[in-house]
C-alpha cells in the first residue's frame, strides 16, 4: 500500500506512462493531420473523458463542484495556452529528429520549472532537489547526443525541443498555481475541476483557429476519429494523472520524477519505431534513474 505521502509519485509515473503513449500516437497522427491537427486531437477528443473522469470523482465522493475566484482564472490560462504551444513546439521537433531525441531535449523542462516555480510560487529548490535535477537533466541530454549532430536541422531540433520544455514548464506553473488556487476544494476535485477548464478552453480555442484558418484539418480530424480518441483518452489520463500530483508535490519534484518517461520512450523508440540504441544511453539511463532516486530520497 502506498503511502499519501508517496502519492504524488505513483501519480508521476502513471502519468507518464500514458504521456509515452498517447506522444507515440500523436506523432503518427501528425503525417495526416499536420502540426496543429495532431496538437488539437488531444485536447478535443480529451475533453470528453475528462468529464468522465469529474463526473466520477463527483459522485464517488459527494462533494459539490468548486466555485473558483477571480485568482483561480489567470493561473488556469496560463497553463492551457502554453500547453498548447509546447506541445504543437514538441511535435514539430518529432519532425526533425528521432522521437526520443525529441523527448529528451523537451526534459529540460525540469531545471526551467524550478526557476519558474521559485519566481512565481516561491517554491523553493532545496540542495538535494538540486541535486537530482542537475543529475537526471544531465543523463536526459547524455541520452540525446549524437555526434556530428551540429547541423542547421539538428540545431533547429534542440530549439524547438528546449522551447517546447520551457513552454510545458511554464503550463506545469499555471496549473499547480490554478488547483492551489481552489484551497477549499478536496485535492482530487480540484485537480478534476482544473483538468476540464483547461481541456475546454483548449478545444475552443484551437476548434476556432482551425476554423477560421484550416477547416479541412477539422475534417480530416473527424475521419481519423478512431485513432484520435485513443489520443485523447491518453492524454486525459496522463493529464489527471498529472493535475493530481501537482496538488501534491512541487512542479519542479514532479517533472523531475517525470524524466523517468524518457525511459518509457527509449522503450517505444526501440520496439515501434525500431530506432537504434547507441552505447552511451546506458550511461544516461544511469544518471536519470540516479537523479530519481535522489529526489525520492529527499523526499523521505
Amino acid at each position: 500500500m502506498i503511502g499519501s505521502d508517496w502519492l504524488w509519485a505513483a501519480f508521476t509515473v502513471l502519468a507518464a506512462a500514458a504521456q509515452t503513449a498517447r506522444n507515440a500516437m500523436q506523432r503518427e497522427l501528425t503525417a495526416t493531420l499536420g502540426t496543429v491537427g495532431a496538437t488539437h486531437v488531444r485536447f478535443l477528443f480529451g475533453f470528453p473523458f475528462a468529464l468522465v473522469a469529474i463526473a466520477l470523482v463527483a459522485a464517488l465522493s459527494g462533494g459539490a463542484l468548486p466555485r473558483p475566484g477571480l485568482a483561480f482564472w489567470p493561473w488556469v490560462l496560463m497553463g492551457a495556452v502554453t500547453q498548447i504551444f509546447a506541445t504543437a513546439l514538441m511535435l514539430a521537433a518529432m519532425g526533425e529528429r528521432s522521437f526520443v531525441v525529441t523527448i529528451a531535449y523537451t526534459k529540460t523542462e525540469p531545471v526551467q520549472v524550478a526557476l519558474f516555480g521559485l519566481v512565481f510560487l516561491g517554491e523553493p529548490v532545496t540542495l538535494p532537489l538540486a541535486a537530482a535535477i542537475l543529475t537526471a537533466t544531465a543523463g536526459v541530454m547524455l541520452m540525446s547526443w549524437k555526434r556530428g549532430a551540429a547541423s542547421a536541422a539538428s540545431l533547429r531540433s534542440v530549439a524547438l525541443g528546449i522551447g517546447s520544455g520551457a513552454l510545458f514548464a511554464l503550463s506545469a506553473i499555471g496549473y499547480r498555481g490554478a488547483i492551489r488556487a481552489l484551497d477549499a476544494a478536496a485535492y482530487f476535485m480540484a485537480s478534476s475541476f482544473t483538468l476540464v477548464i483547461a481541456l475546454a478552453v483548449q478545444a475552443l480555442l484551437l476548434s476556432a483557429y482551425l476554423a477560421w484558418r484550416e477547416r479541412a484539418v477539422l475534417f480530416a480530424i473527424a475521419r481519423a476519429w478512431r485513432p484520435s480518441m485513443f489520443a485523447g483518452f491518453m492524454g486525459a489520463l496522463a493529464s489527471e494523472f498529472w493535475f493530481l500530483a501537482f496538488a501534491l508535490a512541487t512542479a519542479a519534484s514532479v517533472r523531475t520524477l517525470a524524466l523517468i518517461e524518457v525511459l518509457f520512450a527509449q522503450a517505444v523508440s526501440v520496439v515501434v519505431f525500431r530506432q537504434a540504441v547507441a552505447r552511451r544511453e546506458g550511461a544516461g539511463i544511469v544518471l536519470v534513474v540516479a537523479g530519481v532516486v535522489l529526489l525520492l530520497r529527499s523526499h523521505g
